[in-house]
């Protein structure tokens, strides 16, 4: 079955077709709270994707709406723009703006541009815009575990910093935590071949955690640029685990009796897309630069609960998966 094929089968019945799922070799899993290696992945993640086609899909965008992205699933981030955004970055991030944020045939693209909006009110200076897709305040797009799904092409050009992420609705970073799916650096063209996952809490991060740096990895993606592939994440109360393509490369075990600033993914998180210019991990913009976009195919997320299927024919009953919360609690919080 094509891509096309299985998309549209996708949208007409609300169910995952999967031609095969992965298996994991038993390996020797890693210490509590600690980051696994690639080539390492510990028995705690082997069953990363094993059942999800009985995972009920709660909230999902197939962009098979035309125009600008589809207001009641996105609005757009523009809080830094005249002051300037964080981590050096150049961008400035467009509202409801069709050369920056874009649907058609089916897929979203989300643009970075060399050009400057000197007519914008918010205007900072900035000589690239770009967009900052997040689900943050609309209805349905704020959750607390669950399977995330992105389908996504990175843009090629150095000096841009691709993102698909998750921030704690409590709006105090690092402590309300950051779940990185997925993004990749621009420093060099060596970097456009791979992506990082990441988590940030206030115990862990690059701006002096009590214990250390943010905890990430880094995979090989070869052709994360030129064809599409699934970055996924599975998010339960007790272990964050990142993958790609079925593979998982990240793990995080939450430790025994963990406090809130080594573990803040307890509570509701939304969802970002983005495209940054330059900045710590984009880089120099080459001069040749004029515009470059990530395109994403779909976003789908998944509550970690199974059915229970009965062989006399009854009505089922909704059982919980492994480490996600009953059907009294829904696994994915709104």
């Amino acid at each position: 079955m094509g891509i096309g094929a299985i998309k549209y089968a996708f949208r007409r019945t609300g169910r995952f077709i999967a031609a095969s799922l992965l298996l994991f070799p038993t390996v020797v899993p890693v210490s509590a709270g600690e980051v696994m290696a690639s080539d390492n992945p510990p028995d705690a993640v082997a069953g990363f994707v094993s059942g999800r086609q009985e995972w009920a899909l709660v909230w999902s965008d197939e962009f098979d709406r035309e125009g600008l992205p589809d207001p009641t699933k996105w609005t757009y981030d523009v809080d830094r723009n005249a002051a300037g955004w964080y981590n050096q970055e150049l961008q400035y991030y467009a509202h409801e703006r069709k050369e920056n944020a874009h649907v058609a045939n089916g897929v979203l693209s989300i643009t970075a541009r060399r050009e400057q909006l000197r007519s914008m009110p918010d205007y900072g200076g900035q000589d690239y815009t770009s967009a900052r897709l997040m689900t943050r305040n609309l209805p349905g797009g704020e959750w607390t575990y669950g399977f995330f799904e992105v389908r996504a092409k990175l843009p090629c050009s150095r000096g841009l910093w691709p993102a698909i992420w998750l921030l704690g609705v409590g709006g105090v970073w690092p402590d309300d935590g950051e779940i990185d799916i997925m993004e990749q650096k621009g420093l060099t063209d060596a970097d456009k071949l791979s992506v990082q996952a990441a988590l940030h809490t206030k115990a862990y991060n690059h701006a002096g955690g009590s214990m250390g740096k943010s905890r990430e990895e880094t995979h090989s993606v070869p052709t994360a640029c030129t064809a599409f592939h699934n970055y996924q994440l599975r998010w339960t109360d007790q272990d964050i685990v990142i993958g790609v393509d079925d593979v998982p490369y990240f793990h995080f075990q939450k430790p025994h009796h963990a406090r809130r600033s080594v573990w803040p993914f307890d509570r509701p998180h939304y969802l970002l897309l983005n495209v940054a210019v330059g900045g710590v991990l984009g880089g120099k913009v080459p001069q040749e630069f004029e515009h470059d976009a990530m395109l994403v195919d779909y976003v789908r997320i998944y509550s970690l609960s199974v059915v229970e299927k009965k062989p006399d024919g009854a009505t089922p009953a909704s059982v919980p998966a492994s480490g996600a919360q009953g059907a009294d609690t829904p696994a994915i919080s709104h």
